[in-house]
């Protein structure tokens, strides 16, 4: 639907409890500018009662949580909706009089940027059920990470306060492997592993099927740097069992969320293309459909898309005296990072990526640059894939 196509623009301010709307009409007259409570009958009454004077926009600020029911009511009374950016709204809350911040005002600035300034809107998704469901089991993995995070931290903390030198042999992706959580929850750090002894520890490892030899080997090399209690051990390795507890239990249940997302791949097409290209994973492929609003059909090329995406460079031109090109700094985070990510590991595992990523190396780029140039190469690619129903296949090797 073009702007051509409207007669009413509605901006939804949206709230928990209410939400304010504010329309216009083609001359930018305010036909509506009410508070509505946030259930389906008020909301259908509202857009009912707009409808009257011809085809209605609806735009909000947040297409997701608390602004999903306004959307879904809209579209199911055959409304066209939309969605403004956060930073898109503050810019255009500059462009009109005043600097207060209210529902009332945020209504009227969405309503007036549809108006004036339809190409800021942005696509509010579909109603694909399984879109929808990938959405929360994103949000859901995203809060579990964040959770990870923040124990795996809290038990570097307490072993870097007691003995650091045990503390840098877990690092990486040593201290959340399941052998050294199965060992830390046991023993508890340490002083614990001992007072066992090297052996009983390797004997209990063993029985548990826990490969952990060489890292055993490298705690107890550590244990033996330091001679000295630290005051407060005693009651850290009480504490480290419950942390290390905790992140095996978040462990399984982001793979949990991992097998739910993979069944979802399996039955939707605009997640099967994108899994099926190197370097992109589970939660990557996830990713790329929530950034691209769930319809491929929303970009006109991929130029389009990676603009979208922020990976696409920003030219600056003033005069003779600034001319270059620089990284962007907006777009789709989601989805630039999940293009990000899966350029960087097809850069390190994919023959054709490594290929491109040291060439651009040779050309003088830092790491960053070359990646993102990988990322804009591969956008060309995760553009045309769903665009003609195709899984990647690799490119003809020229003589």
């Amino acid at each position: 639907m073009t702007p051509d196509d409207i007669d009413v623009w509605v901006g939804l301010d949206v709230g928990k409890s209410a939400h304010h709307a504010h329309a216009l009409d083609r001359d930018g007259d305010t036909l509506y500018d009410k508070p509505v409570r946030q259930d389906e009958k008020a909301i259908r009454s509202m857009l009912e009662h707009l409808s009257r004077r011809g085809r209605v926009l609806l735009v909000v600020d947040q297409p997701n949580t608390i602004g999903s029911l306004p959307l879904t009511v809209a579209r199911d009374m055959g409304i066209a909706v939309a969605y403004l950016p956060g930073t898109a709204m503050r810019r255009t809350a500059q462009l009109l009089p005043g600097d207060a911040k209210t529902d009332r005002r945020d209504a009227h600035v969405i309503a007036w940027a549809a108006l004036k300034l339809p190409e800021t809107l942005r696509d509010a998704g579909s109603d694909d059920e399984t879109l929808a469901a990938l959405r929360m089991l994103a949000g859901h993995d995203e809060d579990l990470a964040h959770e990870s995070t923040r124990h795996i931290n809290r038990l570097r903390s307490l072993l870097l306060q007691t003995h650091p030198a045990f503390e840098r042999v877990l690092k990486g992706e040593r201290a959340t492997r399941d052998a050294t959580l199965a060992l830390l929850e046991r023993y508890g750090g340490p002083a614990g592993m001992k007072r066992a002894g090297i052996e009983d520890v390797k004997d209990w490892a063993r029985s548990n099927g826990l490969r952990a030899g060489r890292i055993i080997d490298d705690m107890f090399k550590a244990i033996g740097e330091q001679t000295v209690t630290v005051p407060g051990t005693g009651m850290a390795e009480t504490i480290i069992p419950a942390i290390a507890r905790d992140i095996k239990a978040i462990k399984d249940r982001r793979r949990e969320v991992g097998r739910q997302v993979e069944k979802l791949l399996g039955d939707h097409p605009l997640l099967t293309v994108p899994a099926s290209m190197p370097g992109i994973g589970v939660r990557t492929a996830s990713n790329i459909p929530l950034g691209i609003g769930g319809d491929i059909a929303n970009f006109k090329s991929a130029a389009h898309l990676a603009a979208y995406a922020g990976i696409a460079p920003a030219a600056g031109q003033s005069g003779t005296s600034i001319k270059g090109e620089r990284p962007s700094r907006r777009g789709n985070k989601r989805l630039r990072n999940a293009l990000w990510q899966s350029s960087f590991v097809a850069s390190t595992k994919h023959p054709p990526s490594i290929a491109y990523y040291k060439r651009k190396r040779e050309q003088g780029k830092h790491h960053n640059a070359a990646v993102i140039c990988l990322a804009r190469r591969r956008c060309d690619v995760i553009y045309s894939m769903p665009k003609n129903g195709a899984l990647y296949q690799e490119p003809a090797l020229v003589a």
